[in-house]
């Protein structure tokens, strides 16, 4: 046979695109009127939020209430198979963020269904599937690395990282599935490692329930497992121009196909919360420098009260005090900076060396340079922060989330590959 004769694997992706897309849109037709009607999983079935855009969805998008994350580590040898791999995620991620499943209607009963099935007939639920290339992806293995951006920097060894673990760290690539619903959420990730198989396999994976943070003005601040609001100033999607100024990446960056993209620095973090529960009201407070029950600083009434980092007591002392975490959280401590907050707790049952809850907050920040941003004010936090006394950082990674997607047969970081 000769060479002209044997297909690329160039030419099987955008067969196999090709053949996604078609079977999609059939599968929506039959789909869609074969559940036509007032059913009970149709009635459950919300607006999808867009999968195509300008840039990706699950950045700014109002956070929703549930979390499937996943670190990918690719153990493929040939840039063709990322692609493919690439490719196939995308065209998966267009179905699913529809409620669709992946792939086309299943005829043959002899072989493997295409989708796995759990999340049939629970409809979008809001979901958003998100991907980023962690430092790792941009070795010489695929002729990536003058492709990588300065801002995607190893994160440094920072003040209270003598717990991280390597297992729950890193990954040459990230999956962030968000939705209303966890089957939903988590159905992304079970496919994405079966597509995966061969090329990439989950090196780490992270549930999340409860955001912690609200990203839109409409959205309540929710509670972290220590009982205490999170994120209440936090940035809010609807300022143009904080997420212009903190979260987008524009022109000032040296890699051409980020901008419109962002950062994503993800931290596990482990709540001591047996050691919290002893702890008295005050001391809590103090800690958090918020009022528990209220939420609002300890030098306001209402949650949303500007907190008075200059203001006294009777004693002289700071009414919010030195180590408080909002106090060295807040961007007057940090030149300004800001991040935009996306967590969620998380549960991983016992720990089985001291029989106390494996729980806590599973961090996701998102920002224009980690360097200026994640770096300096984790420095601060690590330092000098109260509540270092009840938390442990057991998980850190850090990927450059490229824009969004323009449509059907684009797959994120294509460029990368041209």
């Amino acid at each position: 046979m000769s060479s002209k004769s044997v297909p690329s694997r160039r030419n099987l992706l955008g067969a196999a695109l090709g053949a996604a897309a078609a079977g999609a849109a059939g599968y929506a037709v039959a789909h869609e009127t074969g559940h036509a009607g007032g059913s009970p999983a149709a009635a459950r079935t919300q607006e999808p939020v867009p999968f195509y855009g300008a840039r990706q969805a699950g950045i700014a998008t109002p956070a929703q209430d549930r979390l499937a994350f996943a670190a990918f580590d690719i153990t493929a040898t040939d840039a063709e198979s990322v692609q493919v791999m690439l490719g196939t995620w995308a065209a998966a991620a267009a179905q699913m963020t529809r409620g669709l499943p992946v792939g086309a209607d299943d005829r043959n009963t002899q072989s493997p269904p295409v989708d796995t099935g759990e999340a049939e007939g629970l409809g979008p639920a809001r979901l958003t599937v998100t991907v980023g290339f962690g430092p790792t992806f941009f070795d010489e293995r695929f002729g990536l690395s003058h492709h990588r951006p300065a801002a995607l920097a190893d994160l440094p060894t920072l003040p209270g990282d003598g717990s991280l673990q390597p297992e729950r760290s890193g990954g040459d690539l990230c999956v962030q599935a968000c939705a209303d619903d966890p089957t939903v959420a988590f159905h992304v990730i079970r496919n994405f490692a079966r597509l995966a198989r061969g090329t990439a396999v989950i090196r780490w994976s992270q549930l999340g329930f409860g955001r912690t943070s609200s990203t839109s003005q409409a959205q309540q601040t929710e509670r972290n497992l220590m009982g205490f609001k999170d994120g209440t100033r936090n940035i809010k999607s609807e300022s143009g121009t904080d997420m212009a100024d903190y979260v987008w990446v524009g022109k000032e960056t040296d890699q051409s196909w980020m901008r419109d993209g962002s950062y994503l620095v993800a931290r596990r973090i482990r709540m001591l919360i047996e050691s919290w529960d002893t702890d008295s009201l005050a001391d809590q407070q103090n800690v958090f420098g918020r009022f528990r029950t209220s939420g609002a600083p300890l030098t306001g009434h209402g949650e949303f009260d500007t907190p008075d980092l200059n203001a006294k007591g009777r004693d002289g002392q700071p009414v919010i005090p030195a180590g408080a975490h909002i106090r060295l959280a807040s961007p007057s401590s940090n030149n300004g900076q800001k991040i935009l907050r996306r967590g969620y707790s998380y549960t991983d049952g016992i720990d089985a060396t001291t029989g106390l809850l494996d729980a806590g907050l599973f961090f996701l920040a998102y920002q224009k340079d980690p360097r200026k941003q994640f770096v300096p004010i984790q420095t601060r936090l690590g330092r000098q922060d109260n509540l270092n006394e009840y938390i442990r950082h057991t998980g850190s990674a850090l990927f450059a989330v490229p824009p969004g997607l323009k449509g059907a047969g684009d797959w994120w970081g294509k460029s990368l590959f041209a």
